[in-house]
């Protein structure tokens, strides 16, 4: 079953959260992470909204825990997780 991560972010040093984008991309291709939303135009309609959104598509949970705590997407966060206020969930499909 297809497990989507959502990701709610606001971003505090654009610099550092560049180098967590670097990393974490070709980290969620590895992994065979698709990206559905990444960044684009979003309109909150209720609750506390963050100003960047990402969806990728993983092909089961087990696959997105890998990604999740493998070595490649560790070393991204160290970078990402300083530099930005997020929310990061797997929920799975439907």
């Amino acid at each position: 079953m297809a497990v989507y991560a959502m990701v709610h972010i606001d971003v505090n040093d654009a610099t550092e959260y560049a180098k967590y984008a670097e990393i974490a991309g070709p980290a969620v291709a590895k992994y065979g992470g698709t990206f559905l939303a990444r960044g684009g135009d979003c309109v909150h309609m209720e609750g506390k909204g963050r100003a960047r959104n990402v969806i990728i598509r993983f092909g089961d949970m087990a696959t997105a825990k890998e990604f999740y705590h493998s070595p490649e997407y560790q070393e991204a966060l160290s970078y990402g997780i300083p530099a930005a206020d997020r929310e990061y969930t797997f929920v799975e499909g439907i």
